[in-house]
């Protein structure tokens, strides 16, 4: 016998009582099964509804043939009546979710010729693919005449038109359908086969705002919330921006081009320290001239600096030029001969000894070793060089 679906009667039902027909061990807990029930079984992308059956959590529901199937930490007693009791907070949040898709979804198929062909309810956003090229523009474009018809507040319709009444109806589906079909309009947007569970008027799924559109496969993957998620999503965003104004002692509509103008000054900033690192390295290299093999530390320096000192310094000491610079609990190194031969033996000898990480080929070779200085010292005065 068919499970009795009391969310398509009343979707903003949020509790029921029904009687137990079976119940049995399952993986995860106990599969419970009701004469009739709320919660809605994951289907269609919009994932089901958690709840309790007489106070025992119910963290699955899916429906197989017709009959739903509740997963419930505990068991109930076949014969007797349960309350359920539905997480409406999380119900309602799908259903602004869904809604709001149905919303965009409508204007964007219409307007651009093309079918909604993938939609995923993930707990943060919602996305859904489209087999067709939409620019960002057409996007806004479409979010903005969705959320006039959030401000226009029109009644949703769900119907079950018959064969004949489907065969002359215009609406959209993901797939061929069979037996009953369930129609969902939002007036001026959209009419739809749907199986989900939806607001009662428009201006419920509140506030739908898209945050992203890229190409996927042959089409376009959308991003968006929709209701409460929006207005958390915006009021996050705010807070970081004003936050960023503050720092930037800027207006917040006018943050982006304060960070421009940061940015400016910062690579002018970095332009004028690379040119007085490599003044210093040029003056390191000069003061190591003819020494032949020398060892450096040089604390601060990021690993592209540490090469470019050995490198300053390899070209005038006429031997191995070996440069360390501490990065918290590690030496970032790097070692250059300026004849080019061979350095592999040396890394692996000093890698193994002190913990280290790299490798290069020929004359040249970089990497990092989690030892003390001491330590690093110690192994390269049994190879011959000293410290500087």
């Amino acid at each position: 016998m068919e499970t009795e679906k009391l969310y398509y009667a009343d979707a903003f039902m949020k509790e029921f009582s029904a009687r137990v027909l079976s119940c049995s061990p399952e993986k995860g807990g106990y599969s419970v099964v009701l004469d009739r029930t709320a919660f809605y079984p994951e289907g269609g992308g919009q994932p089901c509804d958690l709840g309790t059956l007489n106070g025992v959590a119910v963290t699955d529901v899916h429906e197989r043939d017709g009959v739903i199937f509740h997963t419930a930490e505990g068991p109930a007693e076949v014969g007797t009546t349960v309350q359920g009791r539905i997480d409406w907070a999380r119900r309602f949040d799908h259903m602004q979710q869904h809604s709001g898709e149905h919303i965009l979804s409508g204007i964007l198929c219409h307007a651009y010729h093309c079918d909604n062909v993938g939609f995923h309810m993930g707990a943060d956003t919602v996305t859904i693919d489209y087999n067709a090229e939409i620019s960002w523009e057409q996007v806004l474009e479409a979010e903005r005449q969705a959320n006039g018809i959030v401000a226009a507040d029109a009644p949703v319709e769900i119907f079950y038109p018959s064969r004949e009444e489907l065969a002359r109806l215009d609406y959209r589906s993901k797939k061929e359908l069979s037996g009953q079909v369930r129609i969902v309009t939002f007036p001026g947007a959209d009419c739809c086969a749907c199986c989900g569970t939806h607001v009662l008027r428009a201006g419920q799924a509140g506030p739908i705002k898209a945050l992203s559109s890229q190409k996927f496969h042959a089409g376009t993957r959308i991003e968006l919330v929709c209701g409460n998620r929006a207005l958390e999503f915006l009021n996050a965003v705010y807070e970081q921006n004003r936050a960023a104004a503050q720092l930037l002692s800027a207006k917040v509509t006018q943050t982006a081009g304060a960070v421009e103008r940061v940015l400016e000054e910062l690579s002018a900033v970095k332009v004028r320290c690379a040119a007085l690192e490599e003044e210093v390295f040029a003056s390191v290299a000069a003061q190591n001239a003819g020494r032949g093999s020398v060892l450096l530390f040089s604390d601060g320096l990021r690993p592209d600096s540490v090469r470019k000192l050995a490198d300053a310094v390899a070209q005038r000491c006429g031997g191995l030029a070996a440069v360390f610079s501490r990065d918290g609990e590690k030496y970032n190194y790097a070692l250059i001969r300026a004849d080019g031969s061979e350095l592999l033996p040396l890394v692996k000898s000093m890698n193994a000894d002190l913990s280290g990480r790299g490798g290069g080929r020929g004359g040249f070779a970089q990497g990092s070793v989690c030892a003390e200085r001491a330590a690093i010292e110690t192994f390269f005065a049994r190879e011959g060089l000293f410290c500087r």
